[in-house]
């Protein structure tokens, strides 16, 4: 007999974890821009529950380095596969969409692109540069990946001088083989720790999800490790499954206890924390960084 296999449904959202979706006009309009100017977002890509109210406060987070990843992180809806040569006009594309959307607050990230001598930080750090030149009273956060533990490619991103150096934590040491294999977790502490030596006047930031089986002992270590890796401001969120082909949720964490978390990262000294199911990095970041000063 043949084996029929059956796809199980994906748990029901709470709904303290859903996003209405409402500002169809203001995705449309978004969306066509940056077609026009062959750019790409972390919104779109990555399936953000908050991009109809992003994109309706003109707010995007730019993803550069083109829409192919090469890495197969089990959370991540960006498409992985063999990514194309890095577009040359892409830094002046997002220098030219940030001013015409008049942004004062630019996020900039990337795809990994591991293929890549320097891991894609020329091509980062030019885009920085000519952000500031386009957009010079805006202030420019990059969401960059490990570079592979190279700290050369990660003091050229800082050289720019991004205001806000942000790199992704994820989640606790113990899932990145299930959740991020091709990454480290004491690696990405590291590039964190280079940051603040490199560049002690920079905001530095990190962020993880909650939902795929880690413990409440599990995130204090880790939100302790941060802070003595010199992190001043940590973003947390609800893991939510992008298609079935991803990873699943394994448990949807109320809202009180988000609380307890932001609650417990203050103590340890942060000088911001926003926590809370539907947070994600890049997220009202102009707003966080403003209260961590």
């Amino acid at each position: 007999m043949d084996l029929v296999q059956i796809d199980m449904p994906r748990p029901r959202l709470p709904e303290w974890a859903r996003r209405p979706a409402t500002f169809y006009s203001s995705l449309h309009d978004l969306k066509a821009e940056l077609r026009r100017f062959r750019l790409h977002t972390v919104c779109e890509s990555a399936r953000c529950p908050n991009i109809h109210e992003c994109f309706h406060r003109g707010a995007a987070t730019f993803m550069i380095l083109g829409n192919v990843c090469t890495r197969t992180c089990g959370f991540c809806a960006v498409p992985r596969g063999r990514p194309e040569p890095p577009d040359p006009r892409e830094p002046a594309n997002v220098a030219r969409m940030a001013a015409k959307m008049r942004l004062r607050y630019v996020v900039i990230t990337s795809v990994n692109r591991d293929e890549l001598a320097d891991g894609g930080s020329t091509h980062f750090a030019a885009t920085v540069r000519e952000v500031k030149r386009a957009a010079p009273n805006a202030q420019v956060e990059v969401l960059t990946p490990d570079f592979r533990g190279n700290s050369d490619a990660v003091a050229t991103v800082l050289d720019a001088k991004p205001h806000v150096f942000n790199h992704n934590i994820e989640t606790v040491p113990r899932l990145y083989r299930r959740v991020r294999p091709q990454a480290d977790y004491q690696q990405s502490l590291r590039v964190l720790q280079f940051a603040r030596r490199h560049s002690p006047g920079v905001l530095t930031k990190s962020g993880f999800m909650v939902g795929l089986g880690e413990g409440r002992s599990e995130i204090e270590t880790l939100l302790a490790d941060l802070r003595d890796s010199g992190v001043d401001v940590v973003t947390i969120g609800q893991y939510l499954q992008p298609t079935r082909h991803h990873l699943p949720v394994e448990k949807f964490v109320a809202p009180e206890v988000f609380d307890q978390y932001r609650d417990f990262a203050l103590k340890l000294g942060f000088r911001a924390v926003f926590s809370g199911p539907l947070v994600r990095s890049s997220y009202m970041a102009d707003l966080v960084a403003a209260e961590a000063g």
